[in-house]
């Protein structure tokens, strides 16, 4: 990422509205605090924080990673009850069946390998503990696809990276977690509405930096003036209710 806190900022925000169901998914607990205590959660890929600070507030203790060394510094500073570490999937440093429970908001989708990614998820969770991941729904992320669809109408002018995610499909998603070693897997599907502001969504997105909307930043002016004008046309009809996002829940648990 260019700037984690404009990250923080537009996708935080978007991806927060699956935090909750992650982290119960994951069976981090809430309750008592003697239910609460010494639970040992990893919060996979963690972004600027949003999955640490719901896991902080149930009372867990929390270990972050993430591959971005400026997203964990953020993460860090933001979380500093949290260990955040710069690490990437599928090759962490710690050790087997450290973790109670393990929560990936939007990280799987990055993962190059995700059969290694799921491997390594299991390795590093005790038995029985449960993981439980997100990733976004392709054909029902309005937030995002209004932005591809204004840079195809503005000539495409840059070529968008590859999805790595090999099974956005929940269906073969599950058959890999379960030749992962995992059991009693389930996937969910999470709707919902999310608000936004359209100028500052456009401008977080670009300036965030990441690999397909980051590139946004480096075009002539010309061309960035007919990508804003594409993005306004394509997301008036969503400002009054917001964006139409579809997220799925994996969950499971490590025999």
């Amino acid at each position: 990422m260019t700037d984690p806190e404009a990250y923080e900022r537009g996708f935080a925000r978007l991806s927060a509205h699956t935090v909750g169901p992650l982290l119960d998914r994951a069976g981090v607990p809430t309750g008592p605090a003697e239910r609460r205590a010494g639970v040992r959660v990893l919060d996979a890929g963690c972004g600027s924080g949003v999955v640490t600070a719901g896991a902080l507030a149930r009372g867990a203790r929390v270990t972050a990673f993430d591959a971005d060394a400026a997203m964990a510094g953020l993460a860090a500073r933001r979380h500093p009850e949290a260990e955040v570490v710069v690490a990437a999937l599928p090759s962490l440093p710690f050790r087997d069946g450290t973790f109670d429970a393990v929560a990936g908001n939007f990280i799987i989708n990055h993962a190059p390998d995700t059969a290694a990614a799921l491997l390594e998820l299991r390795r590093v969770a005790r038995p029985g503990a449960g993981v439980a991941l997100t990733w976004w729904e392709p054909s029902e992320m309005t937030a995002t696809g209004v932005i591809a669809a204004a840079v195809e109408a503005a000539g495409h002018p840059f070529a968008f990276p590859p999805r790595p995610l090999a099974a956005a499909d929940p269906g073969r998603f599950a058959t890999l977690m379960r030749r992962a070693g995992f059991t009693g897997v389930a996937v969910d599907t999470l709707r919902w509405r999310h608000p936004f502001d359209p100028d500052a969504w456009l401008a977080d997105v670009v300036a965030a930096g990441g690999p397909r909307f980051g590139p946004i930043a480096a075009q002539p002016a010309a061309v960035q003036a007919r990508i804003r004008a594409a993005y306004h046309h394509l997301a008036a009809p969503y400002i009054l209710d917001g964006f139409p996002v579809t997220a799925h829940l994996a969950h499971a648990t490590t025999p």
